[in-house]
């Protein structure tokens, strides 16, 4: 399976490619779409014709995406949301599955704590596929929403192949939690 990792940016949107068979996992692409300053919507606009490219030179199975984070600048926060949507438009035209991760999951996933630094990820990120360097920061962060996603989809894909057994208990899954 081919899995497309996105990290949404407004100036810089990170992306990564990975190839999961089983538990191993190999990498295949990544890098950065920047926008150049402008209007919003032209910025917009050169992340959705960005993510369909890479959709259309991949062909990934799926894709996972970073959710946005709330940050102490509303404003930032929804250009964020902004940048995100265009990229989640790009994949669901292309008839992709889309996950979303939060950031602590990226982390959790990645380098096994949910603190842990930009730096730590890149170097944990390197070390999962076997590359010669170090990722940029905003590939690595794409690649490790993929990781991500290669780890904690197949739990996923089993609690929700659980729900109807689950169903007829009083529970569901929400969230990929069981709850009452």
């Amino acid at each position: 399976m081919k899995i497309l990792g996105i990290d949404p940016g407004l100036r810089t949107t990170g992306f990564g490619v990975i190839h999961k068979q089983g538990s191993k996992l190999t990498y295949i692409a990544s890098g950065t779409i920047k926008t150049i300053e402008g209007s919003l919507p032209e910025r917009l606009k050169t992340i959705l014709a960005g993510v369909s490219e890479i959709v259309q030179t991949y062909q990934p199975d799926c894709a996972a995406i970073e959710k946005v984070f709330v940050n102490v600048n509303p404003q930032s926060t929804l250009l964020l949301g902004q940048a995100r949507g265009a990229a989640i438009c790009a994949l669901v035209a292309a008839d992709l599955a889309v996950a979303e991760y939060t950031a602590l999951q990226v982390k959790q996933g990645v380098v096994g704590h949910g603190r842990a630094k930009k730096e730590q990820v890149q170097d944990m990120v390197q070390r999962l596929l076997a590359l010669s360097g170090l990722p940029g920061s905003d590939a690595a962060d794409a690649l490790g929403v993929a990781i991500c996603h290669a780890h904690s989809g197949d739990a996923l894909a089993t609690l929700g192949a659980l729900a109807p057994g689950l169903a007829k208990k009083g529970l569901r899954v929400k969230g990929g939690r069981l709850v009452g």
